[in-house]
């Protein structure tokens, strides 16, 4: 009995260290980041033992939970929702899609795109892209009411990957009618090729999203190799050939001093594995390789950084980069924000954060688009 119970303490110390992450002294209603914390690393850490025992795969149990926060579309006397297929695509609506739609009066289509690690990339992307290409005709543009000079793309996390690989598409098929106004990116993570950025060491048991549970994301997108996440965490998993890619995301250059601190940039190693993954140099899965030349047709942009956030340096040097070719960016950067904060918004646990964020993404849009 005294080992069973030696046992489980043992257990209750290494659950409660896993669980546990200071939280930073500027972050407003900290018992409730302190419990979404706690049950986003718990839900990862069962997801994991589950994968580990046969149980059902991580992305599985993710997925479901993930399905807690899905908003059934329905109508409103404020909104009207429709739920449909564009072009063999489904639609989808959430609570911001819904609230944009309202306080904007606005047509809003979300897009309920295949996910990973069923679809490997490319196959979000492509849903995305013919999804948009389908709405830009003009037949459409007419039947939805649509003023095709005022068309935005937006997206948070891993979305807004998607919204800015999708707008510079657009912005540079000259096959393509219909152009972006505005893109609009929340918290985004923009490239792939380097898992070492300041932010990725100085969040690495970060807040909600850990730097492993990154990896362990990104690499259901592009590879079922489960030797992935590893070479990935020891930044050792890039190709010899990408070494000219890394001018575009080299963060001692890109990245503001107050970011870098006092971190030495160290280039990847390069070719220590032979992964045949096109995805790695893919710009639509890394919009921050494209070059100057594509970013020079972007329309204005907002970028929404948070401090506490393993992807906050790729949005960042996002706007360094757009900056540099002269195109008009807005940067929001949140000192006390975390990742995913309006993943929330229908939780009783909701963030004033959360709302904080809404609230000047709308503001934006209302005055630009």
């Amino acid at each position: 009995m005294d080992f069973k119970v030696l046992c489980l303490g043992l257990l209750c110390v290494f659950f409660a260290s896993y669980i546990y992450t200071p939280i930073p002294s500027n972050i407003e209603e900290q018992w409730k980041v302190r419990i979404l914390d706690a049950a986003a690393k718990i839900s990862t850490f069962v997801a994991m033992c589950f994968e580990n025992i046969g149980i059902m795969r991580f992305d599985e149990f993710i997925s479901m939970i993930l399905k807690l926060d899905y908003t059934e579309p329905f109508s409103d006397e404020n909104i009207t929702v429709t739920d449909m297929t564009f072009a063999n695509i489904p639609r989808a609506t959430d609570f911001l899609n819904r609230w944009t739609a309202n306080k904007l009066d606005a047509v809003v289509l979300g897009v309920d795109y295949r996910l990973a690690p069923q679809h490997l990339f490319p196959t979000q992307f492509e849903d995305c892209i013919t999804l948009v290409k389908f709405f830009l005709q003009d037949e459409i543009l007419a039947k939805y009411g649509v003023d095709p000079t005022r068309i935005c793309v937006s997206g948070d996390s891993s979305g807004g990957m998607l919204a800015a690989a999708v707008t510079q598409e657009v912005q540079n098929n000259l096959e393509i009618k219909h152009k972006i106004k505005l893109q609009a990116l929340l918290y985004p993570n923009l490239q792939i090729i380097d898992s070492c950025l300041p932010s990725y060491q100085e969040n690495k048991h970060g807040l909600v999203l850990t730097r492993d549970i990154g990896i362990k994301l990104v690499s259901l997108y592009l590879t079922k190799d489960e030797s992935l996440p590893e070479a990935m965490r020891r930044n050792q998993y890039m190709p010899m050939e990408s070494r000219p890619l890394f001018k575009f995301v080299n963060w001692s250059t890109l990245l503001p001093k107050k970011y870098r601190k006092d971190y030495v940039y160290v280039e990847p190693i390069l070719g220590r594995y032979n992964y045949s993954l096109p995805a790695l140099t893919d710009i639509r899965m890394s919009p921050l390789l494209a070059s100057d030349s594509l970013l020079q047709n972007l329309p204005s942009t907002y970028i929404l950084t948070c401090q506490y956030d393993i992807v906050r340096d790729d949005g960042i040097i996002y706007v360094s980069r757009l900056r540099n070719v002269g195109i008009k960016v807005t940067h929001e950067h949140i000192e006390d924000g975390i990742h995913a904060a309006l993943s929330f918004m229908t939780s009783p646990l909701y963030l004033k954060l959360g709302l904080r964020i809404r609230d000047l993404y709308i503001s934006w849009l209302d005055k630009n688009v």
